[in-house]
Formats: C-alpha cells, structure tokens, sequence
C-alpha cells in the first residue's frame, strides 16, 4: 500500500482513469480520444492549437488525435470565419450522441468508484480536494 499522501492520490487518478478508459472501449475511444470529444464538445468551433493546448499534447498529436474522431464521424472541420488559414474542428450530430453516452459512461464509473465512501465522506473528500486544486 502507498504509503504517502502523493502515492495514495496518484493511485486513485489510476485507477478512476483505468476504469473510464474500460468504460470508452464499448464506444471505439480511447482516452485521449474521449478527452479531446469533451474539449471539442464545450466550443462550438474549437481550433487544433486549442485541443492540443486544453489535453497538454502537442499539436501533432492533437492532429491525430482529431483525425481519427473525424473518420469515426464524430467531429468535422470548417473554416474559421475569422482567419483564412485556421480550421474549426466541431462535433458532429453522431458526434454529440456519443458524446452523451460518454458523459453518462463516465458519471456511472465515479458514482460506482466514489460509492464506496458514505455522503459525509464524499463531502469530506470534495472539499480536501478542492483545497488542493486551488
């Protein structure tokens, strides 16, 4: 068992993070993929710089990253109505389903994951955490 502060929080990320990434697989995402469907789906138009900016990738990867989402329907690109040489990546209808169904998919897993701790617990939990977060 970890026995430090540190190591029990980074457990807990791997964990959750484990079980969201089983919770994506029945959709066809990965990870990285279901992210970038969460930063695209807060913009309606949202440039690559910015993904890859939001999931702390490099604007290659958020490159493929959105490639493989556009060849799964999910998003689509435009022109950016404000600079010629920009594209806009957006969700697609399909796109947006799946996106409520990723949504969903990921509720359940912390709600079964944090069900383990009584409310006052949870509450508890909420608070230390947010202190830290800043």
């Amino acid at each position: 068992m970890p026995d430090t502060e540190s190591e029990l929080l980074m457990q807990v990320a791997r964990t959750l993070r484990r079980r969201w990434a089983a919770a994506y697989a029945p959709l066809g995402l990965t990870p990285h993929q279901a992210r970038a469907m969460r930063v695209i789906g807060e913009h309606d138009g949202v440039r690559l710089s910015a993904i890859a900016e939001a999931l702390r990738i490099s604007p290659r990867s958020a490159t493929e990253v959105v490639d493989a989402l556009e060849v799964a329907g999910l998003v689509t690109r435009r022109p950016d109505p404000t600079d010629r040489r920009a594209t806009l990546v957006a969700v697609t209808e399909r796109g947006g389903r799946t996106l409520g169904t990723l949504s969903e998919a990921r509720a359940k897993e912390a709600d079964e994951f944090f069900g383990q701790l009584s409310g006052r617990e949870r509450a508890v939990l909420r608070d230390i955490l947010g202190k830290l977060a800043g």
